[in-house]
C-alpha cells in the first residue's frame, strides 16, 4: 500500500498582523507619491520652472520647502507609528491621517494639464489610502471571556450591577 506523501506545492498563508499592512500600505504610499513626483521632472518645462524658483504656482521659499518636507514626513511617520503604537491609538491615527491624506492627494491633481498621468497617480494613491482605511476600520476586535474581563489590567475591576 502506498502512503501519500505530502505535497510541497501547498503554500502556507500565513495570518499578517494589521500593523504590519498598514505600514507596508503606507511604505507603497510613500513610494507612489515619490515616483509621480519623480517622473513628473520629465514632463517638459518642469526643470525650467524649478531653476527659476517656481513649483506650480508657488514661489521655492524656504517655508515652501519646509511645508513641502513636514507634509512628507506625515505618512513617512505612518510606517513607524503604525508598527509602535498600540491597537486603539495606531486605529485611530490611521483613521485620521489617511482621510486628511485624501483631500490633500487630491489637491496635488488640481489644475495639471497632464491629467491623464497625475490622474493615474491620484487614482493609485488613493486606492492605497482606501486600503488603509479599510485595514485600520476593520482592526479585528479581540473577545475576552468573563473571566478574562474581571482580571484584565487594561479594563475597569469587575461590578457588580449593585456597585454600579
Amino acid at each position: 500500500m502506498r502512503t501519500r506523501q505530502p505535497t510541497t506545492t501547498t503554500l502556507e498563508n500565513l495570518r499578517i498582523p494589521v500593523q504590519a499592512k498598514l505600514a507596508a500600505a503606507w511604505t507603497s504610499f510613500m513610494f507612489l507619491s515619490a515616483y509621480v513626483d519623480i517622473l513628473a521632472f520629465f514632463k517638459p518645462g518642469t526643470i525650467d520652472e524649478i531653476l527659476v524658483g517656481k513649483i506650480w504656482e508657488f514661489d521655492i521659499t524656504q517655508t515652501f520647502m519646509t511645508t513641502a518636507l513636514t507634509l512628507m514626513a506625515i505618512p513617512i511617520f505612518m510606517v513607524v507609528l503604525s508598527m509602535t503604537l498600540p491597537a486603539r491609538a495606531n486605529r485611530a491615527t490611521n483613521l485620521i491621517v489617511a482621510s486628511v491624506q485624501v483631500p490633500y492627494t487630491a489637491f496635488n491633481v488640481v489644475g495639471e494639464s497632464w491629467t491623464y498621468f497625475y490622474g493615474l497617480g491620484l487614482a493609485l494613491e488613493v486606492i492605497v489610502l482606501a486600503y488603509i482605511l479599510r485595514s485600520a476600520w476593520t482592526w479585528p476586535r479581540r473577545t475576552a471571556s468573563p473571566a478574562t474581563r474581571t482580571t484584565s489590567l487594561d479594563n475597569e475591576p469587575h461590578r457588580t450591577p449593585q456597585q454600579a
